[in-house]
Parts: C-alpha cells; structure tokens; sequence
C-alpha cells in the first residue's frame, strides 16, 4: 500500500485529523505555495455538538457531516487519504500509516481526543460512548432495539434493566443527552410505544462533582440542573461510578442501578501517537506543546486541538485550554498564520485563546448560554444556541436541512428516523480492513507493500 503523491517541488505539510483544528488549518493554507495532505480515517468531517441528536434519533448522520473531498474540491494543492497514523519518525521526517509511509516538512497532530475510561476495563467493555456519528448511530440502534425488546421480555426485571438509561459525565453533551431522551420519552413513547408505560423508563444522570456544567458558572450549573430535574431526569450528584456488571452500574457508596443502556461521557484523553516519548505527554495524555503548539523538542512538528495541551505558554489555563471547538478552531488559525510566517522568514505569533462565550441546552426553549459577561437561561438562550450551531454546519445543504429538521421537530414532534439499521460490510471491505489493521506497526519503518 502507499499514498501515491508524486512530492515535486513544494513543501509538503502532512495533517493527521481533519476535526476541527485540522480542517480549519488546512482550509486557511489555501495559495500558501505549499503541498498539503490529510490524512484521516473517516473521509469526512463531522460535526460532534450535534451528535447528541443523531444517537436520539432526530437528525439524519449525513445532515451533520460533509466529505473531505467535496470541501477541498478544486484545490490542486490539496490531498486526502483516508487511513490512520502509526507512528512517527521526527529526526527521518517520514510518518507510519495504516496505508504506507509519507515524508513530510511540516508535520501538524491533529487527531482529537478519545472517551476516557479511566482504566475500567468493564466499563470500557460495555458502556456505550459518543464521540463519534458511528458511534451515535449505534447508541440509536441500542435504545431503539432495548425499546422493542422490553415489549415482549419475559421477565419485570430485564424489562426495567431495558427501559433505564444511566448517563455517566455532567458536561454538556451529558445534558444534552439526558435532556433530549427526556423529551423522547415524553413524546414519542405513547406515540411509537402505546402499550408501554412510559413512567417504567427512568433517565439517570451521573456527575462525579458537586455540579453540573463545571465549565460553566454555578448560576448555570443550578438552572441546568432545575431544567433536568423538572424534565424528570435523575440527577445524581457528588456519585462515583466504579464498575459495571451483571447490567448494573455500580456506585462508590455501595449502591446501583440496573440498565442495558449505559452511556459513558464522562471525560476524554488525547489519542495515541506511535512512537513517541512518554515525556512528551502531558495530564489526560495529551501532547505537550509550547506557546506555538511546538511539540517540545521536535522540529517541524505541531499539535492543535484536543490532542494538544500548552501547560506553560498561557497563564490563564495552566492545566491546559478546554477541550472545545472553538480552541481547536483558533489554533487552527493561527497556526495556519504561522506556517506562513515561516515560509516568509518571520517570526512566529503565540497562541492566545479567546473565549468567546459558552452554552448548552437541554430541551425545548431550554438552555443555557453565556458570553461577553451576559448569562441567560432558557428561551432567549436556546434560540441563540440554534443560532450559534446552525452557522457553524459546513455546507448550505447541510444547514438548511438541519434549520428545516428542527423547525418540524419544534412543531410536530414526530420524526420519521426511529429505525434500526444494522450496516453489513461486504467481505471485500472486511478483508481489507483485517489487513490495514495488522499491516505499518512497530518501531521501524516499513516499506511500502
């Protein structure tokens, strides 16, 4: 296997990741005179503040991504691969992938973050997380399929065991998860589900901290958590998750709750990169980069994103920038900017985070949103929230979609997606996979097969 991009005679900039943070680098390098390649393992970009809404069935995967090839379409400088970084070879300058090897002279890391489990091996075995359309779209086919099956199960206890759903993080996607599958359970029960009460389904929320929204203010924090609670979600606070077995989430005080549906989004850490040293991670095993998003100790190689963390280059966030997408989209920027700087001889810019405000909503006419020293709650901040999130969806077909989704949704309340699909891969794909996954590891370089 091999990439097959002939080099010619221009700086070639390799991208690994085309979240946030990478697609925004890559789209600002645009006339920059440079050869640019991304490399991701899905060929396309997603958007993850909606994901939320594809695991409850009430938007379409497809409304929420966009191919990388249509994005970059037209762009002669430009070329997508869709495979996964192995590892990396800073003093060769040649990187690892899952489909051959490439050399580089700008390498930029920007692969995002993965769900944390904290070293729970059952937990990590069976909790359903979401930080993926894919894996969204498996946490629909779940609650959807435990729907049917609690129907006709044999017994009350694997009825109810079907019917809770334990949410373990209390950040934004927590809320939004819980409060989304509250109005399922209001709405679309009695509809789809007539001869199910719907008061046997119980919506759990567990949150390790004194509050909701740790990110946010605490006048935040104790709306979110009136909105939850008159939703008739379960907000447990101040619990520790220790195991889950026997479907049953266990708790630090000894207790537990017994459910097939148990969501895990309850923190995330940086993704791997082969080969290199340990000394270069910093805390939630993320890489550590100066005030430049520098790797330390690397030439020409760059973190951004979630992946990154810039422990001593701004005094504000001393444990590191927030995980969010407007970080990884401003060092996206300004990296870009940078690469440019130096192509030309100057100096580099630092990197300085500017918060533009916060948000989350958990219902109908029911959010939180803060910004520019305002803090608002419910109707006003919802619909700046639909606002917000609406211009950010890449693509114009895109946005109107969803803009038309949520105005049925607001209305009618009746989405016709509540359907279980289960893909089959064709064996042709499956063998291909099985030899991408054992083919490019180790600590040497690998000729191309």
């Amino acid at each position: 296997m091999s990439l097959n991009i002939e080099k010619g005679n221009k700086k070639r900039i390799v991208i690994i990741g085309g979240g946030f943070s990478g697609l925004n680098l890559a789209k600002k390098l645009r006339n920059s005179g440079l050869q640019i390649v991304l490399i991701d393992k899905n060929n396309y970009h997603q958007f993850p503040p909606l994901i939320y809404q594809v695991a409850s069935a009430g938007m379409e995967p497809s409304s929420i991504s966009f191919p990388f090839r249509k994005i970059f379409a037209h762009r002669h400088d430009f070329y997508f691969r869709m495979g996964e970084l192995r590892a990396i070879f800073p003093e060769k300058k040649i990187i690892q992938t899952s489909i051959g090897k490439v050399d580089y002279d700008y390498l930029v890391l920007a692969a995002g973050s993965t769900t944390n489990f904290y070293g729970n091996k059952n937990v990590e075995a069976d909790a359903m997380p979401m930080k993926t359309v894919s894996e969204a779209m498996g946490l629909q086919n779940a609650i959807l399929a435990n729907l049917e099956r609690s129907i006709t199960c044999a017994t009350k206890l694997e009825q109810q065991e079907l019917l809770n759903v334990v949410i373990v993080g209390g950040g934004a996607t927590g809320v939004e998860v819980a409060g989304v599958l509250s109005e399922m359970k209001r709405t679309v029960l009695p509809h789809d589900y007539p001869d199910l009460d719907p008061s046997l389904m119980n919506i759990y929320l567990i949150e390790a901290g004194n509050r909701l929204l740790s990110g946010m203010s605490p006048e935040s924090s104790a709306a979110v958590e009136k909105f939850m609670r008159k939703m008739g979600v379960n907000v447990l606070l101040n619990k520790m998750v220790t195991d889950y077995k026997d479907h049953k989430v266990m708790l630090a005080d000894g207790s537990s709750i017994a459910t097939r549906t148990f969501i895990w989004v309850s923190g995330v850490a940086g993704n791997e990169v082969g080969n290199l040293c340990p000394d270069n991670y910093g805390r939630g095993h993320r890489v550590i980069v100066d005030e430049y998003n520098r790797v330390k100790g690397l030439d020409d190689v760059f973190c951004i994103g979630d992946q990154c963390i810039m422990p001593d280059a701004d005094k504000n966030f001393p444990n590191g920038h927030p995980q969010l997408a407007q970080v990884a989209i401003q060092q996206g920027v300004n990296l870009a900017a940078n690469i440019r700087r130096l192509e030309n001889g100057k100096k580099m810019r630092p990197f300085r985070y500017k918060n533009l405000g916060s948000m989350a909503t958990v219902g109908r006419n029911k959010a939180v949103c803060e910004f520019a020293g305002l803090k608002l709650s419910g109707f006003v901040a919802w619909v700046m929230w639909l606002v917000v999130h609406l211009r950010s969806i890449l693509g114009v077909r895109n946005k109107v979609v969803v803009l038309l989704n949520w105005m049925w949704n607001y209305f009618n309340y009746n989405q016709s997606l509540r359907m279980i699909f289960y893909p089959t891969k064709p064996k042709e794909i499956r063998d291909r996979e099985r030899r991408e996954a054992k083919a490019h590891w180790g600590d040497d370089i690998q000729e191309s097969e």
